[in-house]
């Protein structure tokens, strides 16, 4: 279990058992949350033509550069957090929530020489948080198109890391909480 998800009702659970145990937490099988669990979020790239092998590439790369998620192809019949499509226009990423959304792999940046892998990473980096830095230099992987056709780095840079680490919970420090009947115990 996620600590994010474990944490969001926790302020109503510790008021609600409280009031109703007079202020004593009630005993309980402990649950413990993992901190270092990654949380889980799955892409649909069936829409992606031609750029599913850069697509599944780029969801690698983050894999392999952040703990706090990872980017998993959806089930057959699984709905996905993230669906990735390939069109005539420009790259883009539409974010309905943090780790939701749709990733266009627009064609128009390839025709244009772009780099295939790197707007996917930077496309998924969109959905994991992260804002457009232009201009910026090829070593930041979302400074996209501003850093030219000549740049290929589809890795994100230590800052970059490190958002997305905090975006998902990553930069907790410490064993995760147990838990009682609502009740955090330390």
């Amino acid at each position: 279990m996620h600590i994010r998800t474990l944490t969001g009702g926790f302020a109503a659970a510790v008021v609600v058992s409280l009031s109703l145990t007079g202020g004593q937490a009630a005993a309980a099988p402990p649950a413990v949350a993992d901190a270092t669990a990654a949380r889980v979020l799955t892409y649909d790239a069936s829409g992606s033509a031609e750029f599913r092998s850069a697509v599944d590439r780029g969801a690698a790369i983050w894999n392999e550069s952040v703990d706090a998620v990872e980017l998993r192809p959806a089930a057959t019949g699984q709905r996905a957090n993230i669906r990735v499509v390939a069109d005539n226009g420009w790259p883009r990423a539409l974010t309905t929530s943090l780790g939701n959304g749709t990733v266009y792999m627009g064609r128009q940046a390839v025709d244009q020489g772009y780099n295939t892998i790197r707007i996917s990473a930077h496309e998924l980096g969109h959905i994991l948080g992260l804002p457009d830095r232009k201009p910026g230099p090829c070593s930041s992987l979302m400074s996209g198109s501003s850093a030219g056709t000549a740049c290929t780095n589809p890795y994100p840079n230590a800052a970059e890391k490190a958002e997305v680490e905090g975006n998902f919970g990553g930069a907790l420090v410490g064993p995760a909480p147990t838990v009682r009947a609502g009740v955090i115990v330390d």
